[in-house]
């Protein structure tokens, strides 16, 4: 049976008495890395959590995970490597719906799927930028959670398809919201030489002297109605900066960023949960989880990569 999902984390985690597992331990731990915030939340690395009591408690939950993706020109193409990748890795043993965003709905590969995993197709016009793509993101995601979504999941993933899952990648990150430390700036970055959008024209504008991390726009997840609140946040920002004939300069994810400085997530996960194969993985990160691919941006986006 399924237990009814609340709009927050019960105070009480369900768990099963008949499952073992190692004795948690007060004293020993990551000592490379931070693990909470000064917010005090968790921020997720390999070594800070036990999958096997993580999974168990979201598991008598029984959520129903969305995960949004969007597979415009070419870029059909990486449909089949994540979604064979994410049958192999992504929340194995929970309900997953993939929300496939296309314009190519015959490039969408056949691809076996496990109990309670599925791919809805949902048609999109073309885009001649890569910039409208992203863009067009917020807005097609915003419609589709009003109209469908929010009917059929209790989180919901925005992810970038031109990645593919290395390693589990699981009810660890669940919360209210959760954002995902960006690989190039996640170190000792001083936060004001974060990309923030820095016009103060702009609605994603960030000052000098303010911030805490920077997060990326490819894989960013949360309650299904957090996120859309999020996700339709980001939409009108940009319309509102298109009016003013300015557009961020890292687009949703400019957006993204100065709704969470003011909005904070409540789990960070670590660069485990994106990372990049153009990028040499450093000590700190025991675990590649989901790995953006090495391309040609030119051949690939519809205005090259400009």
């Amino acid at each position: 049976h399924r237990k009814s999902m609340s709009p927050a984390l019960p105070l009480t985690m369900f768990f099963s008495s008949r499952l073992k597992y190692a004795q948690p331990n007060t004293q020993q731990g990551r000592t490379d890395v931070n693990s909470v915030t000064n917010w005090n939340v968790p921020l997720v690395w390999e070594g800070t959590f036990d999958p096997v009591v993580i999974d168990e408690i979201y598991r008598e939950m029984d959520p129903r995970i969305a995960v949004v993706v969007f597979a415009v020109g070419k870029y059909t193409r990486f449909l089949k490597g994540f979604l064979e990748t994410g049958e192999k890795f992504f929340f194995i043993g929970f309900r997953v719906t993939y929300y496939i965003f296309t314009d190519n709905e015959k490039e969408v590969p056949k691809i076996e799927m496990g109990t309670g995993r599925n791919i809805t197709i949902l048609s999109v016009p073309p885009a001649s930028r890569w910039q409208d793509v992203v863009l067009g993101r917020m807005k097609w995601a915003t419609v589709s959670i009003e109209q469908r979504i929010r009917n059929e999941a209790d989180y919901l993933f925005m992810m970038d398809i031109d990645s593919i899952f290395y390693n589990r990648f699981g009810a660890e990150s669940l919360s209210r919201l959760s954002a995902v430390l960006h690989r190039a700036y996640y170190k000792n970055t001083p936060r004001d030489s974060f990309p923030y959008e820095r016009r103060p024209l702009s609605k994603a504008y960030i000052p000098a002297g303010e911030g805490d991390y920077y997060y990326t726009a490819a894989v960013w997840g949360g309650y299904l109605e957090e996120m859309y609140k999020l996700v339709k946040y980001c939409y009108e920002q940009s319309q509102e900066d298109a009016k003013n004939n300015i557009e961020a300069v890292w687009q949703e994810e400019s957006h993204l960023n100065r709704y969470l400085l003011y909005n904070k997530p409540t789990k960070v996960l670590s660069a485990e949960y994106l990372w990049s194969d153009y990028d040499k993985v450093p000590a700190d990160i025991k675990v590649v989880r989901i790995s953006q691919l090495v391309k040609n941006y030119a051949e690939v986006r519809p205005n090259g990569g400009n």
